[in-house]
């Protein structure tokens, strides 16, 4: 951490930054939040060298191009740590969350989907055109080597795992013959390998794109296969369609596309991304004991079951295996009760100087309270450097008393809003309070309203202090 501290120190001139670490997914690279005031920037600790140089290259082409991927700013000397764009916390699957959980996705959450997968034709072609694959990580192609490699950490790391009975030479045969399928187009393509929703962050509502460092040369199939069949995304099949013709649509600009021979060559890949996610998930889920990889195994074992309902009779022996594999009571999913969308409700703390929060559900936005005729403690010095979460603030507004006037009328306010919203069956509901700078009237409001709505009525509430670059999930 001391050396990450020390790029942000020689980039900024800003000494003794905050730094708080982030949590990372199944990544073995370390993430921090960097911040001084209003910059704040991620700082990357990477354990390969290669990887390394591999997002650092391809980060700075797609920026030349002006595609949406946060910049590298600073790479140390010895280029195992960098600083690149902070890009917040919002990731599209934290978005798209209600639909995930209930199977049916919102008007605006599936705009979101919509707008994500048709930026992927820009990264593909615009962002493959001039790129210098050699920099690429670990390999500059997708080619036999990498087919190989993913078929066989299947049958390593999950196949045989499970203790299932079969014959390698059978299997290694039909192995030979999809790969032959999947390798028949040559594309100067850029493939993303990991494009799925967790890997994009959404800020001021629009897709922004992380974790390329696996990327290479390859075909355009494997990418639209990764997302829109992604495991735990929970898709339903008439939103799967859907999500393929909106990338069709965008693709037309680059290159004309049969969509019928289009969709019939993505089953093979859709079939063989769910291979390789099956051996991640083994991996990191029954080797390495991750939760949410071992969590994640019943949806993907779900999304090969019905891929595996039309056949694919040109590798017979594996389908035959599949079909016994996908039927183990181990891999089942456990079946509940359909729930409706539940209601997220979305606090912000912000200052005017720096504009209105947009809404990143595109629903517009919701209520918007002014606490600047509430009396301000930064006026005074032994508060300048404390915010409304900080004790000495909280009770200068307290004793004060005009503060808990102003929310009497918001609680009764939201109360009744929120009510209404989870009556109706809405899934947005958003609060945002604002002051001159963001960091104490307006703090102290969103944290209380947001930890009411929470408590009173058992509803998730994310609360944005957007100034303080602070983010917390109450769950209900």
């Amino acid at each position: 951490m001391e050396e990450i501290i020390a790029l942000f120190e020689s980039l900024t001139g800003v000494k003794d930054p905050k730094c708080v670490k982030i949590a990372g997914e199944g990544s073995n690279r370390s993430y921090y939040r960097l911040s001084a005031g209003e910059t704040s920037y991620i700082g990357v600790q990477g354990e390969s060298l290669e990887e390394n140089n591999a997002f650092i290259a391809i980060s700075d082409h797609f920026s030349k191009r002006g595609l949406p991927v946060p910049r590298v700013l600073c790479v140390s000397e010895d280029r195992m740590r960098y600083l690149q764009e902070d890009l917040g916390d919002t990731s599209l699957f934290s978005v798209i969350s209600n639909g995930v959980r209930s199977g049916s996705f919102s008007a605006e959450e599936e705009a979101l989907l919509m707008r994500t997968i048709a930026c992927l034709p820009d990264l593909q072609f615009k962002g493959g055109d001039g790129m210098d694959y050699s920099c690429c990580y670990p390999q500059p192609e997708f080619d036999k080597r990498c087919v190989m490699w993913d078929l066989n950490y299947f049958k390593y790391m999950f196949l045989k795992p499970l203790g299932m009975d079969f014959s390698e030479p059978r299997l290694e045969d039909d192995f030979e013959h999809l790969c032959d399928d999947l390798l028949q187009e040559q594309s100067e393509t850029f493939l993303y390998r990991d494009f799925q929703s967790r890997n994009v962050m959404v800020k001021d509502g629009m897709p922004y794109f992380i974790d390329f460092q696996g990327g290479r040369k390859g075909p355009i199939y494997y990418d639209v296969a990764s997302f829109v069949w992604q495991a735990r995304a929970n898709f339903p099949d008439a939103l799967k369609w859907k999500l393929v013709d909106a990338y069709l649509a965008s693709a037309k600009k680059y290159r004309a596309i049969d969509s019928v021979a289009f969709k019939e060559k993505l089953r093979l890949f859709v079939l063989f991304r769910n291979l390789q996610v099956l051996g991640a998930y083994g991996f990191r889920g029954l080797y390495e004991k991750k939760r949410r990889f071992i969590e994640c195994i019943p949806f993907a074992v779900a999304n090969l079951k019905t891929l595996l309902g039309t056949g694919f009779s040109n590798y017979p022996y594996l389908s035959e295996l599949l079909l016994k594999m996908v039927d183990l009571p181990s891999l089942q999913k456990e079946q509940k009760p359909v729930e409706k969308p539940a209601l997220k409700v979305l606090v912000y703390s912000f200052s005017y100087k720096k504009g209105i929060p947009e809404d990143p559900s595109g629903n517009g936005g919701g209520y918007v309270f002014d606490c600047r005729g509430v009396h301000n403690p930064g006026r005074y010095e032994q508060y300048k450097s404390s915010t409304g979460m900080d004790a000495n603030v909280i009770q200068f507004l307290e004793e004060n008393g005009e503060i808990l006037k102003f929310l009497e009328s918001v609680y009764a306010l939201a109360d009744a809003h929120v009510a209404r919203y989870i009556k109706r069956g809405f899934t947005h509901l958003m609060f945002s309070f604002g002051c001159t700078g963001g960091q104490h009237r307006s703090v102290y409001s969103a944290q209380h309203v947001a930890e009411h709505i929470a408590e009173k009525f058992g509803v998730e509430v994310e609360l944005i202090h957007r100034e303080q670059k602070v983010r917390r999930v109450f769950n209900g």
